[in-house]
Order: structure tokens, then sequence, then C-alpha cells
């Protein structure tokens, strides 16, 4: 794609034309000034009452706890593949592979004028989950995937309903696909990993060590927050409390935190974790649902994972929720036998898989830029499988040796992915810095534009008040 670049001398291509974002332009039009710089908040509607749904709910079966748990109640079925594709077998083109992949990600459809915490909340039960990262450089990763699907939202709905009063929560954090958010829906569907950490089956070496040599050392610590209240590792320090250092504390904690003792009770600004007890945050009605056999448990996972992948290979469906090979394997074999699962052949691909509930858009219409740890590209394989885009996370790797930048953000546009951004949010300069744009070989004409958007976008969304151009040109893949 030649004549893509721009550099001294030359014309800026629209992507910089209108550099400035909506707030900015309103700001300077005489629109209202001292915004809330993530947009405006909104009061949920909803109560506090938990609602299990779907494959938890099934997993969690027969008993009912008292509280304000609903009934457990199935999604209603949404149209999927015409019956001579649900036939084991099946074949699956690439391209229905795709889009039945962007379908089951929540992309394509209409984006709500105004997002409140009922979108956050159906965005995340339809994905299972939202990866956690500390990097800051553009958002936090946990923050993007609803940013994508959804656009601009007021972060603080999804502070309150992760880190906000137990009452009030939504989500609870955990080890999932590394750490991550979950809806408290799926807390009983992670209590055999809490378990087996808890028994010294699961987790690194040295973390085993505090489920037996090194118990009575945790239990101290978990007396201590019981007795003190919410406390963070930096709490533990040596210089505090002289009898051990701060790293061994974090293991501690951590152990404490894999085992179900604790869980995150809130965020330091520094993002430092909180750790309570876990009674103390996560919802008592939550805690009252009935445990679901391991076997039960695993096969939700999957089926959960099958319904945010759509298609997917088994290994896939495993990483989703990181479970073991063989636990993994029966999962696959017992939902394949009970028909949810259905094997289809995609060619290229290894045996695959794909939920009997996923749709087959005629065509998917969306734009979106890609956190490095969205579910449609944190498989790397499937990445490449899905979309021919070879994506790698440069942020350990040397400046002179990286090929596409620090924080690189692939750019969805319909049903490809067609450019690589490396952009960085200048909080203290209130811009969005685009450091450079990497075009795909199949980008079509109209990329620039409707990056240009989606980057001015952003910068609203993130209360900066332009879109500074890449310091080098744009490159042509």
């Amino acid at each position: 794609m030649g004549g893509a670049g721009h550099g001294p001398g030359r014309p800026a291509h629209p992507l910089f034309r209108h550099g400035r974002s909506r707030r900015a332009r309103s700001r300077s039009a005489g629109g209202r000034q001292g915004a809330h710089p993530r947009g405006a908040r909104h009061r949920s509607r909803r109560g506090a009452a938990v609602r299990v749904v779907g494959a938890a709910a099934r997993a969690g079966r027969r008993a009912r706890p008292r509280g304000r748990v609903q009934e457990p109640r199935r999604a209603p079925r949404r149209r999927g593949l015409c019956p001579r594709r649900r036939a084991a077998g099946a074949r699956v083109s690439p391209a229905e592979a795709r889009r039945i992949a962007l379908a089951a990600q929540g992309f394509g459809g209409p984006k709500p004028a105004t997002v409140n915490a009922g979108h956050l909340r159906r965005n995340i039960e339809r994905l299972g989950l939202h990866q956690i990262d500390s990097v800051n450089v553009v958002a936090r990763a946990h923050y993007l995937p609803a940013f994508s699907r959804l656009g601009p939202y007021d972060q603080a709905l999804l502070d309150r309903a992760a880190w906000g009063p137990p009452g009030k929560r939504r989500t609870f954090e955990y080890w999932a696909h590394e750490a991550s958010l979950l809806p408290l829906e799926l807390h009983p569907l992670l209590r055999w990993r809490m378990k087996r950490a808890d028994e010294g089956r699961a987790g690194y070496g040295s973390m085993r060590a505090f489920a037996g040599e090194r118990r009575g050392q945790a239990m101290a610590v978990l007396d201590r927050i019981r007795a003190e209240g919410p406390l963070a590792a930096s709490d533990f320090e040596a210089s505090r409390t002289g009898w051990w250092a701060w790293s061994d504390a974090k293991r501690t904690l951590e152990w404490l935190f894999y085992a179900g003792h604790v869980t995150t009770r809130t965020r330091r600004r520094s993002f430092e974790r909180v750790y309570d007890l876990t009674e103390r945050v996560i919802p008592a009605a939550v805690l009252a649902l009935p445990t679901p056999d391991e076997r039960d448990a695993h096969a939700a996972l999957i089926e959960i994972a099958a319904r945010g992948l759509g298609v997917a290979t088994a290994g896939e469906l495993r990483d989703y929720f990181r479970l073991g090979p063989e636990d993994g394997r029966a999962a696959v074999e017992r939902l394949v036998d009970e028909g949810v699962l259905v094997p289809v052949a995609v060619p290229g691909w290894p045996p695959a898989y794909m939920h009997r509930d996923a749709r087959v858009p005629r065509r998917v219409r969306t734009r979106a830029l890609l956190a490095p740890f969205d579910p449609l590209v944190w498989e790397r394989d499937r990445a490449e499988r899905l979309f021919g885009f070879r994506y790698r996370i440069e942020i350990y790797t040397p400046a002179a040796k990286r090929q596409h930048g620090y924080y690189v953000l692939p750019f969805l546009l319909d049903e490809a992915l067609v450019a690589r951004v490396d952009v960085k949010a200048d909080r203290q300069g209130r811009r969005l810095l685009v450091h450079a744009v990497h075009l795909e070989p199949h980008a079509p004409g109209r990329t620039l534009d409707e990056l240009g958007a989606e980057l001015r976008l952003m910068a609203d969304w993130l209360g900066l008040d332009e879109v500074v151009e890449p310091s080098r040109s744009v490159i042509p893949a």
C-alpha cells in the first residue's frame, strides 16, 4: 500500500488533520468545561441481587440458597447455524470462522448511545472475564475490552462493579486467564482451583509450601488481616513487621488469595492489591451458592469459553480459563456428548468445536482498537489462524529490536485486523501520542480515515485533548 506515509513537507493524512478530540473541540466552541474526563457518570438501576445464568447456573444445580440470588434460569437461545451445519464434522470456511468468532466476542452489533452499568455487566458476562494488567501506557487492559465493543464509557462504573462497596459489586478478582475480573456468578466454578491451592496441589513450588510447612506463617498473616482489616503487601514490609522481607509477604498473600482465604478488597492508586477476608468482600448470597463437582465446573468453564469464542480448537477452549490438558479434554468430550459442542472442520485448523448456539453473520461491520490482552487476540496462534495476523508484545524487547513499537494495539476494521498502532496516553500534556502506524498488506484504502476517527474517540474517552501524529511515517506492511 504505497502512498500511505507522511513526513516533513507532506500534507498530513486526515487521520491527523483533525487531531483534536471531540472534548477539546467542544471546549473551544464554548462547550461546558470541566467535564468528567472519563465521560458522564450514570447511575445503575440494577439492585444488589446477583443473577445466576447460563453455564454457571447449570453447574451449581439443585440447591436454592437463601438471600437475593434469583433462581437460576437458562439464557434464551440465540439463532445459531443452520441444521446442516450443526451436524458433527460439518465444514466451516475460514471466513465463516472469523465471523463466528467476532459475533461471539460481541463485535458487529449496534453500540449504545450511552453506556450504562447494565451494558458493562452484559459485556463481561458474554466474555466471561476481563484480563487484568497493571501497564497503564494507554489505559489498563481491563478497561479496554468494553471500550472496544461498546464505545466510550465512564470507567468509574467498572471500578464500582469491581472494587466498590461489597453490596454493589458485580465482579471479583481471581486467577482465571491470568489475573482476571470475573462475574460473581463464576465464583463457585473456580472453588476447585482454590481447593487445590489450599491442599498444595496447584501453584509453583514456593507457593505450595504455604499449604504445608509454612502454613502457620500464612495463617498468621490471615489472622492479622482478620484483626486489622484490609492490608496490602507493602503493609507487611520488614521495616514495619521486622520478621520477613516484602517479597516473602507478597508470596504469602498471593497464596492466601489463590487458595480463596482472601480476595481483593480494593486497589490503591498505584494499582497495588489490597487484601481482605473473602467473606467480607464476596456477597453472602454468592458464597452460599452450591459448589459444583470439579467435572461439572470444568464443563461449565469450557462452555463459557465456547460461547465467548464461537468456534475454537480444544487448546483454545482450555486456555480461556487455563484448565489442564486432562481436565480440558474430559470437559470437551462431555460437552460433545451432550451436544453443546459440535465438532467442525475449518480448513487449515486443527480439529475444532463450535458452540451449538453460535451465530454466523453474513457480514460484520465494526471498528475497534484492541488491548494486547483482549480475548479476541490474547491467544496468538488463534489470532494468526483467524486473521493471518502475527502479533507479539514487545514491551520487554530492547527498543532497538522492536519491530512495531512498545505498546501496540491491533486495529480491527470489519472482519480483518488491518493495522498496528504504537500509542501512548500523555496525561500530563493531555495528548494521545501515536508513535507509529503499521498497515497490513490487505488494509483497505479507508483504513487511515477509520483509524483516525477511532483514535479521536479514544482520546475523548481518556479525557485527552488531541491526537498527535506519528514521529515516523505510516508504514505499509
